[in-house]
């Protein structure tokens, strides 16, 4: 993977609403209301996530996406 290829996905993190996020499910995080990721602005609601663990997914990518880009920047560091 690039540099600019890792940029363009650090890039698309950081123009997301800005975290952390967390996915809160409804009869699991709460008991009434719709299931929706709560973020540090405007929450979202998925139409059909068709699983919890989809919404689970997109929800931590916003924390998980940094860290990955992180650890694949120290490894090639290392690596040169």
């Amino acid at each position: 993977m690039t540099e600019k290829e890792l940029q363009e996905i650090e890039d698309r993190c950081n123009n997301a609403t800005k975290g952390p996020w967390k996915s809160m499910i409804e009869g699991r995080d709460h008991t009434s209301g719709d299931s929706f990721i709560m973020t540090g602005g405007e929450d979202i609601y998925i139409l059909n996530p068709l699983f919890d663990s989809n919404q689970d997914f997109i929800a931590h990518a916003k924390q998980d996406i940094p860290k990955l880009i992180a650890e694949i920047r120290k490894l090639k560091k290392a690596s040169s």
